[in-house]
Order: structure tokens, then C-alpha cells, then sequence
């Protein structure tokens, strides 16, 4: 891992086990079709923020106790059981919405929902006494899917379908918090549409399920068959990660900085059409094999693989391209760092700023331009294009981005999240963990954290401090959790700004205002 101070080790990154948890697609008849709630998650959240999802959540204790302790109910749903426990009452948690006994659903009334959100043992406690209902209750697993390691939370999760008919029950957010700020009806193939003009953010499960469910439509003639027919084999196992239209991910792992497991490698352009490869970091078999399976789609599309580009030097990013090339050939594109830095037979194009590139498809022409952001490591770029950008280790949803002091450069680190923010992108695509869907608010809580942190490094020197152990130890007062090695390094890389922009001085390896 280049980033750390030299002889400094982390320990290995463990992947964390997936959780049980169910999400409900809820579907109601609107005139001649069918209509599907998707609900938008706030932007303050720190899993999945920005997203229009489905209500869901994770198997509790107490969906645990209530599967036990009423064996009776719901028994036609064997293994999957334990789930519609947890379905049901996140449905009336999230969406005020549950069955009414009838076959039909109603909307539940405000004191029984405050009990269940307050104390999610009141679900119980409401069907039993009559107030919720689960008799009468139908629903069909249509795909399941586990979350990809790159995701500190992770959950194996069931994707139920729920026909409301024409019950006329609408969604309303719960008494206290929610993690929703809107609810709204869609149509199938308006969402994937939406989607794909860059106007929303979906997960990339749902946006497999939706063009799943658009083409059982075509095929059916409405929802409710198409449900059917993915009920009958739901989808499940590996699966396309499209984070953006044109953007597609594979996970590589990778030896990188926890709590990270793997590096994003990032395919652009429509299927059918040409492709670049972004960060193939494959460098043992498990890479190999993951980049394969995504090389023989990508051919067995009819796409032709254009160039393979990497961001920046870091090992965790750079391939072993004697492997690559067993999989395809491209030209090797990169900036003069980076080719540096890589050894190919391959031809090469040195990447610049404001360098461009576009990928021909079936839809038309996708255009990505280089843009230069050298803070994290000298030759780092990104690639804007209007999905949003590919931002290489500027920043991520998953742990931090380190600037190491040996060849970053703070202040130019600083002035490229800068520049990212400036854009004003849809969506970060980032080199580890998932998809940034709020980039302002990312960026700007990095701005300012890092800002913050040259300010203590700046106020630790006119204090009196002098020693880069003594300034760190000031600088990081705030966080006693941070690793003294790392501490030290990254306030060597604020110091070391200082001193370049003439605010600090540096003489005999002591550091003194001006």
C-alpha cells in the first residue's frame, strides 16, 4: 500500500458477512398498468444516501422471537419465512402500509405505528391483538441479491413483490425519524429511463431488476405477469454492477487500505459498443478470474475494448498487464507518472489535462475528458464525463484517502476536491466502496475536515510545538483514535504545504511560523 509511512503495516481487511434483510416492491393498478413505489432515501445517511430504494431492512431480533413464538402464521413460505416477518413490519415502520385481514391493505393508524416504531416488539403485540393483520398476505421473492464486499454494511436480501390491487393505500412517513424525505409511484421503464438520463440514483440491484422487469413486461404484456415469471426462477448469484449509465463495476481485490477490500475497476460505454477499461488492478487469480468473466461479456456483447487506463501508480491500481493481456489487448493509456511506472508491450498514449476521449455505442457517442487532481499521488487524474466522474482516491464512502508525504502534496490535494466540487457532478465514482451519490456533500465534508486539520497543524507550530511529533500530537488532540504513524505522516504532508505556500519555515527538521 504506497500510501503508508515506509515500514508501516495495517492489518488485513476482513470482508464482513452479510446479513438477512428483505425489501418490499410495492405495486398498485393505475388505469390499464401498474405503478411501483420507490422511496428516496435522505442525503444525510451514511449507507445508500440519494438513492430512490424500496422499503426494507435488515432480519431483527425481534422478527426473530415473533417467527418463534408464532410458528402458525405464514407457513407457506418455508425457508423464506423469517423474512416476510421482517417485510411486514418494515412495511409498516417505513411505509405506514400492512395487510387488512381481507386480502386486501390498509393504511395503519397513527398510535399503532408510533408503538412499532418506538419498540419493534409492538408489531407482534398489534397482530395479536387484532390491530395489524398477516392472514390474507401474499407475496413472491423476484430476485435476491448480496451486497458486494466493497460495503462496510452487508446484507443477503430478498426482493419481495407485494400487489396492492387497487386497495388505494398510500405510503406516509412514520412519526419520528425516517429515512425517507419522499415516496413516489413509478412506472418500470420511467424509472430505468430516468435512470438512464442521469435525473436519479438507483442502486445498481434495482437497476438490474428494473430492466429485468421492463423486458418480462414486453414479453408478458403487464407486472404482475413479469413478477410471475421471475418468481418462478428469481434471479440470484453474481450480477451486473451498473453504478452510472455507461458505468459499469468489477471488484478487484486488492492488498489496499482498510477497510476497503478491493479496488473498483471501471468499464465505460454502452454493451454493444466501445469500451475502456479503468483500473483492471488484477495481480493474482481471484482478479483474473473476476475481470475474465466481465472480458467474455463484454465480447460476447459485441464490444470492443478500446484502451486500458489507469488513474494513478499505486500498486492496489495498477495491473499486472502480462495477465491483462491474456484477456485482451488495448493500448495502455495513463499520465507520464503512471507509464512510468508500467511495463507493456501494449502501445501508449500519455494522458493530459483536458485530453478527451469518446466511446461509440448503439444510443450514440459518450465523452470523457482528464482532469488532473496530483494532491494523492503526482499523475493522479480523473475522468469527467455526464454520468458523472471517475475520481480515482480523492475520496470514498469507506474509511479515508490518505496523502502520503513522501510524494503527495496537501495543498494540491485540497485544490482538487476543489475543482471535483466545482463540477458539480451527478454522481463520484470512486476507486474503493460505492458509488458517491451526493458528491457536494462528500466533497465538502473533505474540504473542510482537511481544512480543519491544516488550521490545527498551523495553530500546533505557533504554539510552540516545533517537532513533527509534538505538532501531531496537537493536531490530532481531536482524535486519539488515529495511529501515531499515520498521525505524524499526514501532519508531515500538512507541513509541508505550509512551509511550500511561505507560512511556516523549516530549518534543521524543526518547524517555526513566520
Amino acid at each position: 500500500m504506497d500510501e503508508l509511512p515506509e515500514g508501516f503495516s495495517l492489518p488485513q481487511s476482513i470482508e464482513s458477512e452479510p446479513r438477512k434483510s428483505a425489501s418490499v416492491m410495492l405495486s398498485r393498478v393505475s388505469g390499464s398498468r401498474h405503478e411501483i413505489l420507490m422511496a428516496h432515501r435522505i442525503s444525510e445517511l451514511p449507507a445508500f444516501p440519494e438513492l430512490w430504494s424500496f422499503p426494507g431492512g435488515g432480519v431483527s431480533r425481534v422478527d426473530r422471537k415473533a417467527a418463534e413464538q408464532r410458528p402458525e402464521w405464514l407457513t407457506d413460505y418455508g425457508s423464506n419465512r423469517l423474512q416476510v416477518f421482517t417485510l411486514l413490519r418494515e412495511m409498516v415502520e417505513e411505509v405506514g402500509i400492512s395487510p387488512d385481514g381481507k386480502g386486501g391493505f390498509a393504511e395503519v393508524g397513527l398510535e399503532t405505528r408510533e408503538m412499532v416504531c418506538e419498540d419493534k416488539s409492538a408489531w407482534l403485540e398489534a397482530v395479536e391483538s387484532g390491530k395489524l393483520h398477516t392472514s390474507g398476505f401474499r407475496c413472491q421473492v423476484i430476485t435476491e441479491r448480496t451486497t458486494p464486499p466493497q460495503s462496510p454494511a452487508r446484507f443477503h436480501n430478498l426482493f419481495f413483490h407485494v400487489d396492492m390491487g387497487d386497495s388505494g393505500a398510500e405510503p406516509t412517513f412514520p412519526p419520528f425519524r425516517s429515512e425517507f424525505d419522499e415516496f413516489r409511484w413509478w412506472l418500470p421503464e420511467d424509472l430505468i429511463s430516468s435512470w438512464e438520463r442521469n435525473e436519479l440514483h438507483l442502486p445498481p440491484p434495482i437497476v438490474t431488476l428494473m430492466r429485468d422487469i421492463v423486458e418480462k413486461i414486453a414479453d408478458s404484456g403487464d407486472l404482475i405477469s413479469a413478477c410471475k415469471i421471475l418468481a418462478s426462477n428469481p434471479p440470484s448469484g453474481p450480477h451486473r454492477f451498473e453504478y452510472g449509465p455507461g458505468v459499469e463495476c468489477v471488484l478487484i481485490p486488492t492488498e489496499t487500505l482498510p477497510p476497503a477490500t478491493h479496488t473498483n475497476c471501471f468499464i465505460l460505454g454502452e454493451r454493444g459498443g466501445q469500451r475502456a477499461v479503468i483500473d483492471p488492478a488484477i495481480s493474482e487469480n481471484e482478479g483474473f478470474l473476476e475481470l475474465s468473466s466481465k472480458v467474455d461479456e463484454i465480447k460476447a456483447d459485441g464490444s470492443e475494448i478500446v484502451c486500458t487506463i489507469f488513474t494513478h501508480k499505486h500498486r492496489d491500481h495498477l495491473g499486472d498487464l502480462e495477465m491483462i493481456s491474456k484477456l485482451y489487448q488495448a493500448p495502455v493509456w495513463a499520465s507520464s507518472e503512471t507509464l512510468a511506472e508500467v511495463s507493456s508491450n501494449e502501445p501508449f498514449r500519455e494522458l493530459r489535462e483536458g485530453d478527451s476521449f469518446e466511446l461509440g455505442g448503439p444510443n450514440g457517442i459518450s465523452e470523457w475528458k482528464v482532469l488532473e487532481t496530483p494532491g494523492h499521488c503526482p499523475g493522479q487524474i480523473c475522468l469527467v464525463g455526464d454520468p458523472g466522474i471517475v475520481s480515482a482516491d480523492n475520496c470514498t464512502m469507506v474509511g479515508t484517502i490518505l496523502v502520503p508525504s513522501g510524494d503527495g502534496d496537501m495543498g494540491d490535494y485540497i485544490d482538487g476536491l476543489e475543482r471535483l466540487r466545482k463540477l458539480q457532478p451527478h454522481t463520484l465514482f470512486p476507486g474503493h466502496g460505492p458509488l458517491i451519490p451526493n458528491p457536494e456533500r462528500i466533497l465538502t465534508d473533505y474540504i473542510n475536515h482537511r481544512r480543519e486539520r491544516h488550521s490545527r497543524v498551523l495553530e500546533a507550530v505557533r504554539s510552540g510545538n516545533d517537532s513533527i511529533s509534538k505538532i501531531a500530537e496537537y493536531a490530532y488532540s481531536d482524535t486519539p483514535e488515529a495511529h501515531p504513524s499515520l498521525a505524524q505522516d499526514q501532519t508531515l504532508s500538512h507541513l509541508k504545504s505550509l512551509v511550500k505556500s511561505g507560512r511556516l519555515l523549516h530549518s534543521n527538521g524543526l518547524y517555526k511560523p513566520l
